[in-house]
């Protein structure tokens, strides 16, 4: 008896080792079919799960079990098309602040190569729910990463404690979006992160106490 159930445990661990690899290769065709179709030049309200599921070569079951829908899949799949999230240095929120403001120049510049990030973006932005699935996946952690690095400023006396950290968020992000992606012809240099940030920050380090005069000023 414990031979049999031996085999048979032996059994379903030899099945789960070789369906891994047909799960993980319907996962690329799937993803793989949702590129093909827009680069193809299909609308996005026009991808439905069942087309996805013909073009991929899967049944719409094997989609839903990892993804609830499209929306959840074609985030996930512009998340891979996009760069990736950067790693912060964790040295200063200065440092922190221009990693992430270059993430989105990285960004901006993907987005006037790529054709297909660009036409995507603007597509999604005319299908709330989908719209609101990226906002939700991707711009809100983004948002909430760079309110941490204010708050950690301010605890760490790099940044005045009165400031009003969802203010300064707005303006430490918004004129390098204005740059990336309402004026598309406007130059993004390489320094143009450290700038941004330098603008921004010196108008809000701590006042420095006034040093004393020496006797010689004094007189």
């Amino acid at each position: 008896m414990r031979d049999r159930d031996r085999d048979r445990a032996t059994a379903r661990g030899r099945t789960a080792a070789r369906g891994r690899p047909r799960s993980e290769a319907a996962e690329r065709a799937i993803r793989t079919a949702v590129v093909g179709l827009l680069e193809d030049g299909v609308p996005l309200g026009e991808i439905s799960i069942e087309r996805l599921a013909r073009t991929a070569g899967v049944g719409k079951a094997t989609i839903y079990r990892r993804w609830s829908g499209k929306e959840e899949l074609f985030v996930e799949v512009l998340r891979d098309i996009e760069p990736p999230e950067p790693a912060l240095p964790g040295t200063s929120a200065r440092d922190d602040l221009v990693v992430m403001l270059e993430s989105v120049r990285v960004r901006g510049l993907a987005h006037r190569s790529s054709a297909l990030l660009h036409n995507v973006l603007a597509q999604m932005k005319s299908h709330p729910k989908l719209w609101a699935a990226y906002v939700a996946t991707v711009i809100d952690p983004r948002r909430a990463t760079v309110l941490q690095i204010l708050r950690r400023g301010i605890a760490g006396g790099e940044l005045r404690a009165d400031v009003d950290i969802d203010l300064i968020n707005d303006l430490i992000v918004g004129p390098i979006l204005v740059r990336a992606v309402m004026r598309p012809d406007a130059p993004l240099p390489e320094d143009l992160a450290e700038r941004m940030v330098a603008a921004v920050l010196d108008g809000l380090s701590p006042a420095r106490p006034a040093r004393p005069l020496s006797p010689s000023q004094a007189d």
